[in-house]
């Protein structure tokens, strides 16, 4: 029968509507973004056709798969997705592997982080992020009675992320690597992990993390080029030096939507790591802002989500939802910060709006679980079975 209360089909009451239209905002901007971004480069390349719309086509093909698929993601139980979280984990695991075999995975500007198939490329790193976000939440969830035992708790799963990080380095997707890490951190924090373990195991990190920048040189000219753009604003401070200019000519409201002119083959990767810098040219400072308010408002919700799942006893889902929300949060500021000369360049997409098949099939899905937790919430709360 219709409208039965243990049915997924909702109603506008059932759903939080705040994190549903925060997030159809940002794809619809990241589209159109993505278009104006892109048409330069697309007109002016043969791969495209010489198309100016090619990029657009493809990022609404992505798009479309990408609702449907979450479309089906919010009809699955939370239940169900722990139950298959492990083998999810253990999935990704082995598409990071096969993307490094020769022959297999392939390389594009001397990384190796995608799997042909046909007319798109998979990207399991991607992939990756969701399915540890499912895997620490259920880890952590199953290891609740021994979180202050660091044998116990932390070095499981620790093992099982360095295991995924020694594979992400090798392609290698440092940006990456740190977004699964704070993961798999934030939700042994938020889980009960004693707060002076957790401080120390972040001082551990800082120190690995420190070394793998002192050992690698390109790590370290990225370092050298983040800390001062203009000295060899031509090489390893190219990308970002034009960021700021993008920044710096956009001003308050920004030139118009469509007149960058960093776009025209001066900043490299607009439309996918760079497409917070022409925002901030075509639509200024309000336009980053409006985009910062809207990650806001998604990350918020997603704890609140957690802290409601929390009050009904749902430690699984509140894991997720928060463990969603530290990803979102992570990999949005990551990306701001290198655009806006805050970080140092790392191959970070912003999540929903960045072209990207394989990160937004990743988002949409993510945030149609995090629906689907709301959605069990508001059930149980009206005393439904879920």
């Amino acid at each position: 029968m219709l409208g039965t209360l243990d049915s997924p089909r909702r109603l506008p009451s059932e759903i939080d509507l705040a994190l549903l239209w925060g997030t159809l905002m940002l794809l619809v901007i990241g589209m159109v973004m993505v278009y104006s971004a892109s048409m330069a480069t697309a007109e002016a390349g043969r791969q495209t056709g010489n198309q100016p719309a090619y990029f657009l086509v493809r990022h609404a093909v992505f798009l479309i798969i990408a609702l449907v698929a979450a479309a089906v993601a919010f009809q699955i139980p939370l239940s169900t997705w722990q139950r298959w979280s492990p083998w999810l984990f253990v999935a990704g695991f082995a598409l990071l592997a096969l993307v490094l075999i020769p022959g297999i995975g392939r390389d594009v500007n001397g990384a190796r982080r995608w799997l042909p198939l046909g007319i798109v490329n998979l990207q399991p790193s991607e992939l990756m992020k969701l399915f540890a976000v499912l895997y620490a939440a259920d880890y952590t969830a199953r290891k609740m009675p021994h979180m202050h035992d660091l044998k116990k708790a932390f070095l499981p799963l620790a093992s099982a992320m360095v295991a995924v990080g020694i594979l992400l380095l090798k392609e290698p997707d440092f940006g990456a690597f740190v977004v699964i890490i704070s993961i798999a951190m934030g939700i042994l924090f938020l889980g009960g992990m004693r707060a002076r373990l957790f401080v120390i195991l972040i001082l551990v990190l800082a120190a690995a993390f420190a070394a793998l920048i002192i050992f690698s040189p390109y790590r370290r000219d990225r370092i050298f080029g983040f800390m001062d753009p203009w000295a060899d604003a031509f090489g390893r401070g190219y990308q970002l030096s034009h960021a700021l200019i993008a920044f710096g000519r956009g001003e308050l409201f920004g030139v118009g939507l469509g007149a960058s002119v960093e776009k025209l083959f001066y900043l490299p990767e607009a439309h996918t790591d760079f497409l917070l810098a022409v925002i901030a040219e075509e639509l200024g400072f309000v336009g980053v802002l409006v985009v910062i308010v809207l990650f806001g408002l998604l990350i918020q919700r997603a704890f609140a989500i957690g802290r409601q799942a929390v009050a009904l006893e749902r430690l699984y889902s509140a894991l997720v939802a928060q463990g969603i929300g530290v990803w979102l949060g992570v990999q949005s500021f990551i990306n701001m910060g290198v655009n806006m000369g805050l970080l140092p360049t790392k191959g970070l997409t912003l999540p929903l709006m960045s072209f990207g098949g394989s990160g937004i099939l990743a988002n949409c899905v993510a945030l149609a679980v995090l629906l689907r937790i709301d959605w069990e919430n508001r059930q149980l709360m009206r005393g439904a079975k879920v």
